[in-house]
């Protein structure tokens, strides 16, 4: 069976939204946009490579994926990240958009969720990764149908923001690996614990 990895850029204080950019996500007056840009280092464009190398499709919140598909849809064949971005499959879980394309391999998802994501994973293929998608995170978690958190970890707290982990819900994990990057970022791997 197919794993779930949700792949997520964290501040200690456990805050997902916008790390990309200032405008990226303002939803709730956040206004940290862009937190992880000072500690970019190549060891998380490897990471992230290698993460995407172990899976051959993406899961996706409706916002989430409107913007990977506004920065990657227009891109030029040639760029190397964009190229794997536009060709990989795309599910995207939106109860408000009425179609996907307006980027490249992306399939909506309105309906049973929960049930269609449980269909995805048992499919035949690589991983299916996640990014981003704090809604999307918190449902999966609460069904048990996330395998792995790749969490790179930031050396800032923000105080408020969408969190990767959602408020009043338990979860015991069990830490895979743990690497410390130059830049003060450390890379955190851990699975849910699950009775055997």
């Amino acid at each position: 069976m197919r794993k779930i990895i949700v792949s997520e850029f964290v501040s200690l204080d456990g805050v997902m939204q916008a790390p990309g950019g200032a405008d990226e996500d303002r939803d709730g007056g956040f206004a940290h946009g862009g937190w992880t840009w000072p500690y970019w280092h190549d060891e998380i464009g490897a990471h992230f490579t290698a993460t995407m190398g172990e899976c051959d499709a993406f899961l996706l919140g409706r916002k989430t994926w409107q913007i990977h598909g506004g920065a990657f849809e227009p891109m030029a064949p040639g760029d190397p990240f964009g190229d794997v971005m536009n060709a990989m499959p795309k599910y995207v879980v939106s109860t408000t958009l009425t179609s996907a394309d307006a980027w490249r391999n992306s399939t909506l998802i309105r309906d049973n969720v929960v049930a269609a994501v449980r269909d995805l994973k048992a499919q035949p293929g690589k991983h299916i990764l996640i990014d981003g998608s704090s809604v999307l995170v918190h449902t999966l978690a609460q069904h048990d149908l996330i395998d792995a958190y790749h969490l790179l970890v930031y050396p800032v707290v923000l105080g408020s923001g969408k969190r990767i982990f959602a408020d009043g819900q338990r979860a015991n994990l069990r830490l895979l690996d743990v690497r410390p990057i130059p830049s003060g970022v450390v890379l955190m791997r851990y699975a849910p614990e699950r009775p055997a």
